[in-house]
């Protein structure tokens, strides 16, 4: 499966942060820290350039320690990149992000210099919650559905920072599965937009893999279960998600443990690594290479049948 959710609006907050990036002094990215990876903003590699950056990861309360850890160090080997691991709910902490800005950039900490920061961050990820703790008030609607936010605003939070605020976007093409299916089993694409059995069943073969512990405590189990299909069979038999004849609702058990995942109920879970995504970025560009070749076989073949 390979995920496609690209609203419009998403297309013009892309046009729109091009035609602003003259104007920014310092980036601010929103990640889940559980995802880091494919939580990046698809324009900010290109457009950034040498611009300061504060990389959040945000909701490292449901994210493994030890490999958030990982992904802060890996990270900030970039230029001019400083991480911070936070949860919304560390109001102080978020408080200090401004003193953080000023500090990347000392030359607007002084005087009356306004400095004007982009804040990116894909569907759902905590961005407006972030923004209303720095505000001090509620400035950008909230919830838990992906895609609230959809047209630039500006917003003054104080210490001379103007914050521009861009509607989440998520990759425009998903060329690496595993990133779709990863932003799918943490909620950043809407429900509605997925196939529930199919997003758990990715989840549950990975959580069998580097988990199984949680699953075991979770669910009571004495071994892990062969597959993934087994596993999900086994939820529902649990919680009592049966079809009549006593056969297991798929769709309903996917969802619950897709639940219990997104809540951290199964533990403090990341689904990828740096090493991972290394592994993942040599092969996509073996994948990009292919597609490339075999476009350009075609084309030539379209040339000789003229």
């Amino acid at each position: 499966m390979l995920i496609q959710w690209y609203p419009g609006h998403m297309h013009k907050a892309g046009k729109e942060i091009r035609e602003i990036m003259p104007q920014v002094d310092l980036i601010i990215e929103v990640l889940d820290a559980r995802i880091p990876f494919s939580s990046q903003n698809p324009l900010l590699a290109t457009l950034r350039g040498d611009k300061p950056c504060i990389k959040l990861l945000n909701k490292s309360d449901l994210a493994d320690p030890d490999i958030t850890r990982q992904w802060q160090d890996y990270l900030e080997r970039e230029h001019n990149v400083k991480t911070l691991a936070i949860t919304i709910e560390q109001a102080d902490k978020i408080r200090q992000i401004p003193d953080l800005c000023h500090k990347m950039l000392p030359a607007k900490a002084t005087g009356d210099r306004l400095m004007h920061t982009l804040i990116m961050g894909i569907p759902n990820v905590g961005k407006s919650t972030l923004i209303n703790i720095l505000a001090g008030r509620t400035i950008a609607k909230t919830g838990n559905e992906p895609a609230i936010t959809k047209m630039l605003q500006r917003i003054a939070i104080g210490n001379n920072i103007i914050l521009l605020d861009t509607p989440g976007m998520l990759w425009p093409n998903l060329d690496n599965k595993n990133s779709g299916y990863r932003l799918a089993t943490t909620g950043a694409i809407k429900d509605t937009a997925i196939n529930h059995e199919d997003v758990a069943a990715f989840a549950a073969d990975y959580l069998l893999t580097h988990y199984g512990d949680y699953l075991k405590t979770r669910f009571q189990l004495e071994a892990l279960p062969e597959s993934e299909q087994m596993l999900l069979e086994i939820i529902g038999k649990q919680r009592g998600s049966l079809r009549t004849g006593g056969r297991v609702d798929m769709d309903k058990a996917s969802k619950l443990l897709l639940s219990e995942l997104r809540t951290g109920t199964l533990g403090r879970i990341s689904l990828e690594t740096p090493a991972m995504m290394e592994q993942e970025l040599v092969e996509l560009e073996i994948i990009r290479a292919e597609k490339a070749a075999q476009k350009n076989q075609r084309k030539q073949q379209w040339k000789t049948s003229r």
